[in-house]
């Protein structure tokens, strides 16, 4: 398999149905709407595309609507939101998967900040300030920003075979400056390897490609748009869908060379190829 690269949407926008547009990293930096983004998005819509923005986020989506409304992408750019912690929320208010079922109801939780607290919200549960007195544990932020600090709650946690719900999968994120900040993923990947039970959720699951295909059940055609390897690209290829790779991104400081030169080089060194890529997501 090769991948193509393309210089902006427009190339092969008549191809798709459906669009899953990441956010962080293709459509913002979590601060400023990226150059080109927002007309991007607007051609999309007057293309008469469905697009649905798919993010790794672990907050409610209540949060991406206000943050992105507030760089200019409006909501009538988009038909849905989709987020890895809205996920988590409804299934702990459902509280009819067997994983969620068999939890107890005190639980310990790694934040960004109080917002992204309301993941659990009315669920039933409650939370407490000691891993000691949890009877699971929800990772939805990464505040303190290095793995030694987890490290140690992590080993009470497996000690008591405490599960853990991850609702944010991703390792890293761009920072407006180019820096790479560490992100949830990174803690439940060493919990998962240190023997613990953990539940992801997002990209690349499967769990997350299927519930956008029953949004918008009568598109067939679809591409899924990220700037990560292993969360976007992956979940697109893995779910039998294409994918559009940004390559400026979480993987911009990986390589060298042009294009076509860095996809080459970053999809052998992750083993994951994109259908297109682009440089940046424009228009």
């Amino acid at each position: 398999m090769t991948c193509k690269i393309i210089s902006g949407l427009s190339a092969i926008v008549d191809d798709y149905d459906l669009f899953l547009v990441d956010q962080w990293g293709v459509l913002h930096d979590g601060f400023n709407v990226h150059p080109g983004a927002v007309e991007a998005m607007e051609n999309l819509r007057a293309a008469g595309k469905k697009v649905i923005i798919l993010s790794n986020s672990g907050k409610r989506l209540q949060d991406s609507y206000i943050r992105m409304g507030g760089m200019g992408i409006k909501p009538s750019f988009y038909d849905h939101v989709v987020t890895s912690g809205e996920q988590v929320y409804g299934h702990l208010k459902a509280n009819n998967d067997p994983f969620y079922q068999q939890l107890g109801k005190h639980y310990y939780i790694f934040t960004w900040d109080e917002g992204s607290k309301a993941i659990a919200d009315g669920v039933g549960k409650q939370e407490v300030a000691h891993m000691d007195d949890a009877d699971f544990v929800i990772c939805t932020g990464t505040n303190q920003g290095d793995l030694n600090y987890y490290l140690p709650l992590l080993e009470k946690a497996l000690a008591r075979n405490l599960p853990l719900i991850c609702a944010n999968p991703d390792f890293v994120s761009v920072q407006p400056d180019g820096s790479l900040s560490m992100c949830p993923g990174t803690v439940a990947k060493a919990y998962e390897d240190m023997g613990g039970k953990v539940r992801w959720h997002g990209k690349p699951t499967k769990e997350v490609y299927d519930f956008c295909k029953n949004l918008e059940p009568d598109s067939t055609r679809i591409l899924g748009i990220g700037d990560s390897l292993k969360h976007d690209i992956k979940g697109a290829n893995d779910a039998g869908g294409d994918s559009l790779f940004v390559i400026g991104g979480i993987h911009g400081k990986e390589a060298s060379g042009d294009e076509g030169s860095q996809v080459a080089t970053l999809a052998e060194k992750h083993g994951i190829m994109p259908t297109y890529a682009l440089n940046k997501f424009v228009w």
